[in-house]
């Protein structure tokens, strides 16, 4: 059947259907089939499990080759397409608001469920049979974490040194300056600003790329994760694993839906949209390495690339809303299971410093980890070995900070998207309802 089109005189054919993808070709369905795939095979042969670490690490290392071009890349032709360091101004400000909000009220909450599900009491643990050395190299880390070291850590010692350490914190600020640098050049930067503005498909086509393998990578995460750490882990420390799932989901869907409500949108929607990305977090540990797909999926609803350049990276260093609920119910843990009493002031402090610590130690191996031990010299009743308890079960709870920390900087750049004007909410929201990823 053809279309006149009466102005032109011709007859137009209608553009084809798209045909639906086979349900066995979408990433979520396969990345679910290698978490199954994985766990079986370890829960059966855990000797050939262990072995495919190097899976789940090809694929993040692959990905983490193209993040920090990517993340200098948006960011600066964002600031530089603005073209209004006011407007600049405007959007960070508001984006780091909403993080502090985001991230004071994920603390809460777990200080809230740990005090009322009081996890870990019945242990009882001698704090002098805690073996130590499994935890000296986090310790030492988290002793470094000062806020001073903060600071000064955010400023590179050369212009490539954040490329060659991937320090994501060291990145958006040296992005920053060069897109400012831009912005006050004028008409003279704009080739330099077209260029790089193409550059970015490039490296997203190489995104493209290694995600074939994500499948596999998952395959290989999970292999490992259940063959080194089995079961005995899981039943051990069941329930503070439990605790933290449950109030990172409740925390996503009750608080961060609040938020996407707010904004016009539907959690189950972005969720949905999304599914890929944190899925594969899941199963990997790993949400720097969905960064790059996440920020094309969110220019795709209709965030302005500026809105998503500056908002998503950033948010990964101070919008870790899974690593804030992870470390208050963590250190409650360790009080109840060495029979310490905390007062709510005490924990309202300690809850201070994690606004600092949980921000501090962004971009590190383990960070929730390692942010969680620079938290514990601020409280003097609870030795820092007391973390040798969580050492086993850590693992596991890495996977829901990942997910939680990937899905709260997703969620956030729309939510900011919306509040500066940066989203055509018209096209986000058909795409969302239609699940229209290309």
């Amino acid at each position: 059947m053809t279309v006149v089109n009466a102005a032109a005189g011709a007859s137009v054919a209608p553009a084809p259907s798209r045909k639906a993808k086979p349900f066995y070709k979408k990433m979520y369905v396969q990345v679910i089939a290698g978490v199954i795939l994985g766990s079986l095979l370890a829960a059966v042969y855990p000797n050939v499990g262990v072995t495919l670490q190097p899976l789940g690490m090809v694929f993040i290392k692959a990905i983490k080759m193209v993040i920090t071009p990517i993340i200098f890349l948006t960011i600066v032709v964002g600031i530089a397409k603005m073209g209004d360091m006011h407007r600049v101004a405007n959007v960070g400000a508001k984006a780091l608001i909403y993080f502090e909000v985001a991230s004071t009220i994920a603390l809460l909450i777990g200080i809230v469920v740990i005090n009322v599900w009081p996890i870990g009491s019945g242990i009882h643990a001698d704090p002098a049979a805690l073996d130590t050395k499994l935890v000296q190299g986090f310790a030492k880390q988290g002793q470094d974490m000062t806020m001073m070291h903060f600071l000064m850590d955010i400023i590179p010692s050369t212009f490539v040194d954040p490329f060659a350490k991937g320090n994501m914190l060291q990145v958006v600020f040296v992005a920053t300056l060069f897109g400012f640098a831009l912005v006050g050049i004028g008409e003279k930067g704009r080739p330099i600003v077209d260029f790089l503005d193409r550059s970015t498909y490039a490296f997203f086509g190489m995104v493209k790329i290694i995600m074939t393998i994500a499948p596999l990578a998952a395959f290989g995460a999970m292999a490992f994760t259940v063959s080194k750490f089995g079961t005995r882990t899981l039943i051990d420390l069941g329930q503070l694993i439990l605790g933290v799932y449950l109030v990172s989901i409740l925390f996503v869907v009750v608080v961060l839906g609040g938020f996407l409500r707010w904004a016009g949108f539907s959690i189950w929607q972005v969720l949905s949209y999304f599914k890929d990305e944190w899925l594969f977090c899941l199963a990997a540990t790993s949400g720097e390495a969905m960064l790059p797909r996440c920020m094309e999926k969110l220019e795709k609803l209709g965030v302005s690339r500026e809105v998503v350049g500056l908002v998503m990276p950033s948010g990964m260093s101070f919008n870790t809303d899974g690593t804030a609920i992870y470390m208050t119910m963590g250190l409650m843990f360790m009080a109840h299971a060495l029979d310490i009493e905390m007062s709510i002031w005490q924990q309202l402090s300690v809850l201070f410093v994690m606004l600092f610590t949980s921000k501090g130690a962004a971009g590190v191996a383990g960070a929730g980890f390692v942010a969680l031990a620079a938290t514990m010299p601020t409280i003097s009743d609870i030795p820092v070995g007391a973390l040798a308890l969580l050492i086993g079960a850590d693992s596991f709870m890495s996977q829901i900070r990942a997910a939680t920390n990937l899905m709260g900087n997703v969620i956030a750049t729309l939510v900011v998207g919306r509040w500066v004007g940066g989203c055509d909410t018209e096209t986000a929201r058909r795409r969302l309802a239609s699940g229209e990823v290309d």
